[in-house]
Order: C-alpha cells, then sequence, then structure tokens
C-alpha cells in the first residue's frame, strides 16, 4: 500500500504548524511535498531516502495565486494527494461582526479549501485516484464560546468534505476530514482578538480565550497530527472523518450521545 496515491503531494500551511510537520513527515518517507504558503522561504530540502520538500508560493484566498502555483506544480509533478492545513483564527463575541476580520477568516479556512480544490480535483478525476486531506476541527462540532466565526467556517468544511466525498466516489478520489483536539502549535499566537474594550463581553471573551490558550499550548504536537495524515495516504478507503486522539474521540462519541443542553453546560463550566 506504500504511495497508494503516488508520490507527490501538495499542501497548504506548510510553512509552519501542522502543515510543515506533515511535509517533513511526508517528505521523510520518501514523497515529493509541494509546501505552499504565502512567503515560502528556502530552497528544496532532499530527505534520506529521496523525499523532498519544494516551497511554493500560493495564497488561498487569492484566485489567481491559486490557479498559478496549481499550474507550477502540475508542470512537475502528479499530484496525487493534497492535503489542507491552512488556517486563522479570531476572537471575539458571535454578536459583533468585524467584517474584514471575518472574511479574511473565511477566505481562508473554507474558501480557500474550495478554491484549491476547484483547480487540483480535475487533475485527479483525470488520473483516476487520488486523496484529498482536510484539517478541520472538534471546534466545527462543538460551538466555542467566543469562536463561533472559527466554528462556523470549520462545521461548513465537515458538510462540504461529506458532500464532495460521495460526488467523487466514481472518480475513487478519497476525501476525509481529519479534526484535532487541542495542538501546540503558532496558531495560538497568531489568534487575533477582534473585540474592543468598551464591549459588554470584553472580560468574557479574553477568559474564555486564555483558557483556550492554554489548553493548546498544552495540547499534542503537530506531528501526532502529521502521523495521522501519513497513515491516511496508505489507506484505500480512508473514513470520512477522523478525530485525533483517543480523548478527543471519547469527546465525539459522547456528542452523539448526550442531549444539547448538557453539552452547552458542560462547555459553558469549561470557558465561562
Amino acid at each position: 500500500m506504500r504511495f497508494l496515491y503516488g508520490k507527490d503531494v501538495l499542501l497548504t500551511g506548510g510553512s509552519s504548524g501542522i502543515g510543515l510537520a506533515a511535509a517533513e513527515l511526508f517528505a521523510s518517507n520518501g514523497y515529493t511535498v509541494f509546501a505552499a504558503s504565502r512567503n515560502p522561504g528556502g530552497d528544496t530540502k532532499t530527505f534520506p531516502g529521496g523525499g523532498q520538500i519544494r516551497p511554493i508560493a500560493l495564497d488561498v484566498r487569492d484566485s489567481l495565486s491559486v490557479e498559478t502555483a496549481v499550474e507550477t506544480v502540475l508542470s512537475m509533478a502528479d499530484i496525487g494527494i493534497v492535503i489542507h492545513c491552512a488556517g486563522i483564527g479570531i476572537a471575539c463575541a458571535a454578536e459583533e461582526f468585524p467584517c474584514e476580520s471575518v472574511a479574511g477568516l473565511m477566505e481562508t479556512n473554507f474558501n480557500g479549501v474550495l478554491r484549491l480544490n476547484s483547480r487540483i480535483l480535475p487533475h485527479m478525476r483525470k488520473r483516476g485516484k487520488g486523496l484529498c486531506l482536510i484539517i478541520g476541527s472538534l471546534a466545527g462540532l462543538f460551538p466555542i464560546p467566543f469562536q463561533s466565526h472559527y466554528s462556523a467556517s470549520k462545521a461548513a468544511l465537515d458538510l462540504y468534505a461529506g458532500a464532495m466525498r460521495m460526488e467523487l466516489r466514481e472518480y475513487n478520489v478519497k476525501v476525509c476530514l481529519v479534526m484535532p483536539g487541542d495542538t501546540n502549535t503558532g496558531f495560538t499566537d497568531a489568534r487575533k482578538y477582534e473585540i474592543d474594550e468598551t464591549s459588554p463581553y470584553y472580560e468574557a471573551c479574553v477568559k474564555a480565550v486564555k483558557k483556550m490558550e492554554n489548553d493548546e499550548l498544552g495540547g499534542a504536537s503537530p506531528s501526532t497530527v502529521a502521523k495521522i495524515l501519513l497513515r491516511l495516504s496508505a489507506r484505500k478507503n480512508p473514513p470520512s472523518r477522523i478525530t485525533v486522539g483517543f480523548n478527543y474521540k471519547l469527546l465525539v462519541f459522547l456528542h452523539k450521545l448526550l442531549p444539547n443542553k448538557l453539552i452547552e453546560f458542560i462547555l459553558v463550566r469549561m470557558y465561562l
């Protein structure tokens, strides 16, 4: 089952966090990884065994950037795996609407996935085989206070991935949503607070998000998620979604059993 979908991988968010960890792990296992980011740095890095990381400029928010990058990559490689790791977060009350920040978040977290897939999936259909891995989040399943916009973007990915998985069945292109829990990456420091000190929600927002940040910093290494991605690349029939970590698998199982009021009570106790 080695290199079931081929040896060439296109990956977004490749300069840090889960994306960087995945790029390094895949390359160390013989894959050629086109690690896309807005500001790629360095030259091609070759690993023992012949795997490589090739940095490439790609902004998932920009259609021309995506089109140019995909054309460049496909001129050099037969991409069989695409991994969507690019993502950002903001903190604010659901009532408030920092228009530009919310638009930027959705352009990165949701539309960016759609934008890249619209360019790379036709290639996978024609080759008759492919794998699309999308980094979702448990926040797309559980409504996290003061993370409503982020949670909404990840929930949208869940349904999008499920529908796409059914549509691509006859073309032998597999789709899997990967849902990590708290993970220790630069995502925590990059999260933007889009809430004014005069907001009636300000103190509650800061308290809740600081709790989240502490959980993230104490969370799993991004290599934990990368290992899941690598395992999925060797599966002929990957699951529609997979949760990273036993504790989080248990939470997802309980989510199916517990009433919404109890889940809400637990979340309030955790963050508020």
